[in-house]
């Protein structure tokens, strides 16, 4: 562990006054840690003095920088359009779903309405048993929404839950029915208090529709012709959920995105917020976070020549995303993604040794922002050729 000491800074890249803290966190005066982002970890892996450079104001500069950014933008538009789609067909399935659910129940409740008579001989003694339980399903309906019951019971955060709170704090979504801080949940993990509340409705009615109805046949022919009637918007709604899914099978296949994943964030630098780890001042937007098999994936999409390896610069930009996911999210995520093109695709693994690299480069950052310094860590005329600001550099190999 690094001993503490007070370095005043007087360099162009910054000035700060911190303090190496026993974490090899560099602090200020307040205790907050100095503020950097993945890209600066990007920045100072490719060349520390081009991260410098960058800080000084001078911005990379190139055909290669202006494509990237179109590719960016170009990617993130097909993110939206795909998010959008797979909404638009959640959507579709569960009113789908709905609307076949109240056709089976109009042809139960047929049948029911034409035999009660020869089954029950009191009708009315069972549409009471039936009001009491809608009464009571009621009670239990309203308790379990208004009443966090499921922190007292010890129940954990679901996946859907967790993706939703992302998606909520990063304003991804605008809640309607579910309001910020609402704790009972209509959609997520609230499916056990929608289904007594919808349990005590039907109910209810059933017990309503039991003394009301005297002519039992008539019943019958109306239930049953309303059950034609909402089988023929059934069946016309299921034709949409299959032409949505036809038009998102489309666009993964455009956007390369694996089966069954899913996409809970892009960035587009504008509208999406910074992921934040206020004990070590990291902060960053990942391309995208994609759900595969419950776990939250960082991607990050690199335009330009393909390498046959990651570089180490992009390697460090994805550890640090893969930290910042692991603070929002409350879960480690094993792996995170370098993608080269559509087909060229690098798993950079999440383990102790990415943690103690990511911690060492962080650390490192900050002591050039209180001491300065930076330095050319290579002796690669290529890298110089390619960097985005040498124009600015008074000491590249070109």
């Amino acid at each position: 562990m690094a001993g503490e000491s007070l370095v005043s800074n007087g360099s162009k890249t910054g000035p700060y006054e911190a303090r190496l803290h026993n974490d090899d966190i560099w602090r200020d005066e307040g205790g907050a840690a100095l503020k950097l982002s993945a890209s600066d970890l990007e920045r100072h892996e490719y060349c520390p003095l081009s991260w410098a450079l960058s800080r000084e104001g001078n911005s990379g500069q190139g055909e290669a920088i202006e494509a990237g950014i179109r590719k960016h933008a170009e990617i993130h538009e097909q993110m939206e359009a795909f998010k959008q789609m797979k909404f638009k067909s959640r959507r579709a399935t569960i009113i789908w779903t709905w609307w076949f659910s109240i056709t089976v129940v109009f042809v139960i409740d047929g049948l029911a309405f034409n035999y009660i008579d020869d089954v029950v001989r009191t009708p009315v003694v069972l549409a009471r048993y039936l009001a009491l339980w809608s009464l009571v399903l009621l009670i239990f309906g309203l308790i379990a929404t208004y009443l966090p019951w499921r922190n007292l019971v010890g129940w954990n955060e679901t996946i859907a839950q967790t993706r939703t709170r992302i998606l909520r704090e990063h304003n991804e979504i605008s809640p309607v029915f579910e309001q910020r801080n609402f704790i009972g949940g209509w959609f997520e993990a609230g499916r056990i208090e929608v289904s007594l509340l919808f349990a005590a409705i039907v109910m209810g009615l059933h017990a309503i529709a039991l003394v009301g109805a005297e002519n039992r046949s008539q019943a019958t022919f109306i239930l049953f012709l309303t059950a034609m009637g909402w089988t023929l918007a059934a069946s016309y709604q299921l034709q949409r959920v299959l032409l949505s899914e036809n038009a998102i099978e489309t666009a993964r296949v455009d956007i390369d995105l694996e089966q069954g994943s899913d996409v809970a964030y892009s960035d587009d630098d504008t509208s999406t917020d910074l992921l934040i780890d206020e004990r070590t001042g990291l902060r960053g937007r990942p391309d995208q976070i994609v759900i595969v098999d419950g776990e939250f994936i960082p991607v990050e999409q690199k335009t330009g020549k393909i390498p046959k390896r990651p570089h180490d610069s992009h390697r460090m930009q994805v550890l640090a995303y893969l930290h910042l996911v692991e603070v929002s999210t409350k879960k480690s995520s094993p792996y995170g993604v370098i993608r080269y093109g559509k087909e060229n695709l690098h798993q950079i693994d999440w383990d102790q040794t990415a943690k103690d690299d990511l911690f060492s480069a962080i650390s490192e950052v900050q002591r050039l922002m209180v001491e300065g310094g930076a330095k050319r860590n290579h002796e690669r005329v290529g890298k110089c050729q390619n960097c985005s600001r040498r124009y600015a550099c008074g000491d590249s190999l070109v």
